[in-house]
Formats: structure tokens, sequence, C-alpha cells
């Protein structure tokens, strides 16, 4: 009997019953009265058994269970497997959530989860020592009622969250952040903050050594390529002669650290300002007009042919000098590393709401694998060859901070043997529409 079917067990029982109270109507004249008996008293048991049923469902260690009889036996055992289940489903979950809670809380960055409308959902203890957010301790709030800074809004108001935020404290404010925001599911965020005084404060002492040793070496470095100059070119004297050699190299290595100690003044420069100063509406026609001039007198008997499109309509908000320093690497960086005879295309041009500016070359190319590198300092592709042409090892990094001072991104594409495209992205609150011109122009030259 045990693997039947319980339906069937049930059958059983109940289909003899009813033929039994059937007979027993006949015999006495009853008709069917003690069948319709015996199917109330059924369904009133089952009824019964379903109340009981319920109750111990949802209170199972108040209630009992119902009685094992016919079908609500098995009933009654698939009830408790699935109970069980969920006991151990449950109690893995706790154990899950437990550990994780004991990782976070091990981490040395302040996490926290907020929900759709911000409010504080969970946080580990570094949240409290870095944001004075307590857990367990307080009715849930808003983030911004434990982060009370006007920047921090702004920028978790902004909703752009490609880049960290760097901010003090808000229980120290000696104690830098760096505030990383990352979305996920439906409207929910994870927002983690580090200390980074530590790396803030060996970056100053960096930059302040960089800038103070440059500026140091400027002055000497003058004089010695001074002088080494007036002796090159002083004639008459058979004595020099023989050295004339070893003077040029001298003169032209003096004049190599002298570029270097510019590019590293600028970006000391670029990197201990805010946003750009100086800002006012540049005509980019003008400034890249005088670029291009430049690029053609630095191709020389190369004869690269620089083309140029410009559309003189389009104007852009920023600082005229840093903008062009920027640009004019781009364009020299291209000359030097273009064969003679290349091609070299220049253009400013917009794009939806944006302005761009991109110089696309025929050149060497470069591996896929140097780009993410490419606007560090004195990151070169090869030495030898960045150092023959004249290159500091400094000039992208140069762009790359210009470009954050101005709010764009750079974009490079490049092709070993094909050449390389880089294009400066300005947004859209940058670019000025600008009146007189011609809608746009092409210059050949070289």
């Amino acid at each position: 009997m045990r693997d039947i079917d319980p339906l069937v067990k049930e059958l059983l029982l109940v289909v003899p019953a009813c033929a039994a109270l059937a007979g027993a109507g006949i015999l006495t004249g009853a008709g069917i009265v003690p069948l319709a008996a015996g199917f109330a008293a059924y369904a009133g048991w089952h009824l019964y058994q379903l109340d009981r049923f319920r109750r111990w469902i949802e209170h199972p260690k108040r209630e009992r269970a119902p009685f094992r009889i016919g079908a609500w036996g098995p009933v009654t055992d698939s009830a408790l497997t699935v109970r069980n289940r969920g006991k151990n489903r449950k109690k893995r979950l706790r154990n899950i959530l437990g550990g994780f809670q004991e990782s976070t809380s091990a981490l040395p960055d302040a996490t926290v989860v907020l929900d759709e409308q911000w409010v504080v959902e969970w946080s580990n203890n570094v949240a409290r020592d870095y944001l004075g957010i307590h857990r367990y301790k307080e009715q849930p709030r808003e983030i911004f009622d434990y982060v009370d800074d006007r920047v921090f809004r702004e920028y978790i108001e902004a909703g752009d969250f490609s880049r960290p935020l760097q901010m003090p404290a808000p229980v120290d404010y000696s104690i830098t952040l760096e505030v990383r925001v990352v979305p996920y599911g439906k409207g929910k965020h994870l927002v983690q903050a580090r200390d980074i005084t530590r790396l803030n404060q060996l970056e100053n002492v960096r930059r302040d050594f960089v800038a103070n040793v440059s500026h140091e070496l400027r002055t000497p470095l003058t004089v010695v390529h001074g002088y080494l100059e007036s002796l090159i070119d002083a004639d008459g004297d058979d004595m020099l002669d023989d050295w004339k050699p070893i003077l040029g190299q001298m003169h032209s290595q003096s004049g190599r650290l002298q570029r270097i100690v510019e590019d590293l003044l600028t970006l000391s420069r670029l990197e201990t300002r805010g946003r750009s100063e100086g800002v006012e509406t540049i005509a980019v026609c003008e400034t890249v007009n005088r670029i291009v001039a430049g690029a053609t007198s630095l191709s020389g008997e190369h004869r690269h042919d620089i083309v140029l499109e410009c559309d003189p309509h389009l104007g852009l908000l920023g600082n005229p000098s840093e903008l062009e320093s920027a640009l004019s690497n781009l364009v020299f960086n291209a000359v030097r590393y273009t064969p003679p005879g290349g091609r070299i295309e220049v253009r400013w041009f917009g794009r939806g709401d944006e302005a761009c500016f991109s110089v696309a070359d025929t050149g060497v190319g470069i591996e896929a694998r140097h780009i993410p590198r490419l606007t560090e300092r004195f990151y070169r592709v090869d030495v030898g060859r960045s150092r023959e042409k004249g290159g500091t090892g400094l000039g992208l990094a140069i762009v790359k901070h210009v470009l954050i001072r101005h709010g764009g991104r750079l974009a490079i594409e490049s092709e070993p043997g094909v050449g390389s495209t880089f294009t400066c992205t300005f947004a859209a609150d940058r670019v000025q529409r600008l009146r007189g011109g011609n809608a746009g122009h092409r210059v050949v030259s070289g």
C-alpha cells in the first residue's frame, strides 16, 4: 500500500464507504439520506483538516499539524519537506550574508548601499569612521544627511559617475576621500569612499619637487646653452674647430634639456591650478592656422601634405595659451612621426552639440597595447625614435591635463603601418558660435 498514489488510497476508502451507505439506504428504505449524510461528514472532515493545515502552515510552532489520515499524510509530509528546504536555504543565505558583512567590514574602504531615494540601506563599519554613518543605531536616512557637502550633492544629482570625486571627509576635514558611485539593480547605488590623504601628500611632494628642481635648472641651462651657442658661432679660432662637433652635440642636448624643463614647468602649472584660468572665447580656426603654419615650417624638406579643414563659426571657451599648447603638441607629433611625403589631416568641426579637433596621419602607427599609456609622463613607444625626433615624452601628458581643465576628452585610434588619429572632444557647454567668416575652408600646404 505504500507505493500506491495518495489519491488512489483515498478512493479505495471512499468508494467502499459510499457503496455501504447507499446499500444501507436501500435496505432500510431511507433512500439517499445515509449517503448524503456520509458526504456531509466527509466534506466537514476535510474542511476541518484544511483549516487545521492552514493554521499549522501560518504558525508551525504554535499550531498542530493535520491528522495524518488518508491523503493528508502525504500532503503533510510534502509541506514538512518544503519547510525544511526553506529553513536550510534560509540558513545558507544567513551564513552567506554573515560572511559578506564580515568581509565588507574588513575592507579598508567605506561601503554604503543606497536605495532609489538615496536612503542608506546598509553600510560597513568604516563608513562610520569616514562618513559618520552608524549602523543599526538610528532610522534610515538620506546619504545627504550624513554628507552635507554641496559638491557631493551636485556630483550625485548629476548622475555622471565615470570619474571619482575627491572631497574632505565629513567627520574630519584633514582626511581626503576618493568617492566612487556604482549604479546597480533598479535605481540603487553602491558608494565607496577610500582615504587618499597619503597619496595626495605624496603627489604634492612630487609635484613641488619637480617644479622646484625644474625652476632651479632653468637658469643654469639657459646660461650653458647660450655659451655653447656663442662658442659654436665663434669664428677665427682654430683651437675651437676640432671641438665644433662636440660643442654641437652639447648644444643639442642642452636644448633638449631646456625643452624638458619647460614642459615640466608647464605640467606643474596645469596640475597646481584648478579649472583653466583666463577663460575667454577663442577663435579656434585662427589658432589652428598658426599651428599648421608652424607645422609646415617644421616639416621643411620632408614636405608633408598637411590638410586643414576648419569651421570658422565654431569657437571654444577656454584659456588660449593652454589650448594652443595642447593642439600644437598633437600636430607637431604628427609631423615628427610621419615619414617624408606623408599626409596629415587637421580638422576642427562640430559633432552634435560638441566640438572636435582631430589630427590624422599616415605615420608609423602605434600598437594597441601602448595606447592606454601614451598620456603618461615620459612614456615612449620607441625611446630611440622619440629622442631622435626631439620629443620630450611629456607632450601627450600636457594634452591630457589641458583637456581635463577644459572638460574635454582624448580618443586615440591607431594601426601600425597605417597611421594614427588623435581626437579631442569638447563638451557642449564649452562650444561658442562665432559670427562672420565662410561656412568652412580647406588649406593644403607642403
